[in-house]
């Protein structure tokens, strides 16, 4: 897989904002000692659809591939319900099926997740807590999950640049593998446009870091990454990513 690079010409007055957030997010990547390196591509599909004013099921899919694994390595469908209780905050509820392939050697998981989604001008939060239920084990293994992003807007259109941090903290251990502490980050950075009425395509670079664990080599990816939104009814939700 060919590494694929993503060309954007900043307006006047948001570029410094948008490379110093990149440039914060490499260095708080830069690991202490020799890590692994791949490169990949991540897509992901989501359809909202409305239940009443104030809830909306959201439809997923994703798929994600990999240079050290050899093509696709994961899949997940997911469902999650979300209502509105406040402007600008939502809770949801969902499950998600997780499928690897080709040389990934984890084990297919069920996973069940509850979050808090809150819109602050262009800022999105979002706090998610995943429950992770694993074949090779009995015990669940929790996940927490902070996310903040910036949205700038760009466009009469609605094309907006943006910049994305999440965090990966698992609180408890499992027999399966799971072992408790700071597991991981996701850096984004990329343009969202609106390909067509009540459709919208995140299209950016994703740093994922993971440091090293129990003497082993920290490990960086880097992924090509699209998100195509599609909102029936014009019912549209708050723009974060997976």
């Amino acid at each position: 897989m060919k590494r694929t690079a993503l060309t954007v010409t900043l307006p006047d007055g948001c570029h410094r904002a948008v490379l110093a957030a990149a440039a914060a997010a490499s260095i708080a990547a830069l690991p202490a000692s020799a890590q692994e390196h791949d490169e990949q591509l991540w897509l992901q599909a989501n359809t909202n659809v409305p239940v009443t004013d104030e809830a909306r099921i959201t439809l997923e899919q994703i798929g994600r591939f990999s240079d050290r694994q050899e093509g696709l390595y994961q899949t997940e469908f997911g469902v999650l319900l979300s209502y509105r209780i406040a402007r600008g905050i939502e809770l949801g509820a969902g499950y998600r099926k997780v499928g690897t392939h080709s040389l990934n050697t984890a084990a297919d998981e069920d996973r069940i997740r509850q979050q808090v989604v809150a819109t602050f001008g262009r800022f999105t939060t979002r706090f998610r807590v995943d429950e992770r239920f694993n074949p090779r084990g009995d015990e669940i293994g929790f996940r927490v999950r902070p996310l903040v992003r910036y949205n700038h807007r760009v466009g009469p259109k609605g094309t907006a640049l943006f910049v994305s941090h999440e965090s990966f903290w698992l609180p408890n251990s499992t027999s399966w593998g799971q072992r408790s502490g700071y597991e991981r980050m996701r850096n984004i950075v990329g343009i969202m446009v609106r390909p067509i009425a009540d459709t919208s395509l995140d299209i950016g670079y994703l740093n994922q870091f993971r440091p090293g664990r129990a003497g082993g080599r920290n490990q960086m990816d880097h992924a090509l990454t699209l998100q195509l939104t599609v909102n029936l009814h014009a019912q549209e939700a708050p723009a974060t990513h997976d």
